[in-house]
């Protein structure tokens, strides 16, 4: 059976630098065996951010690349502050949050992006956990998509 940085590797994708706080928290915290991420945001490989609003500056496919993207920021974020993905039993509890237009109703096709990934390093049985996919008015940023997490280490 692959490990959870095996199974990364052969997905053939690149981490983003971990997020830097753009406010007055901390992007992790761990508690016990629980480890929480804070909000994460569309950091690309350069620290630039996917921009825009799905529904009207792209549609539901870029939108979940762009949820991809955040869980790609997710895994840096969690490499940076606890040194490999193998240190993650499995996820709990994803929030995922979607800006969007009124009338866009494919928040979990959108979230779907960062879901796959997770399911992808962590396998079907701990990489999915319970999840909400919802939509906003705006996001920080203009950007499409901000998801948080919960997981529990090893």
């Amino acid at each position: 059976m692959k490990t959870a940085e095996e199974n990364f590797e052969a997905l053939g994708l690149t981490l983003p630098p971990p997020p830097k706080p753009l406010g007055v928290y901390k992007p992790c915290l761990i508690d016990g065996k629980y480890l929480y991420l804070s909000g994460h945001g569309t950091v690309q490989e350069d620290g630039t951010l996917i921009i825009g609003r799905v529904g009207k500056d792209m549609d539901m496919d870029a939108g979940k690349l762009a949820a991809r993207q955040v869980g790609l920021a997710m895994l840096a974020t969690i490499k940076a502050n606890i040194g490999s993905l193998n240190k993650v039993k499995r996820v709990i509890k994803v929030l995922g949050m979607v800006n969007c237009t009124p009338e866009f109703e494919r928040h979990p096709y959108v979230i779907n992006g960062c879901s796959e990934l997770f399911a992808s390093v962590w396998g079907t049985e701990n990489g999915i956990g319970v999840r909400s996919a919802v939509g906003f008015g705006s996001l920080p940023d203009n950007i499409p998509v901000e998801i948080e997490a919960l997981f529990e280490l090893e």
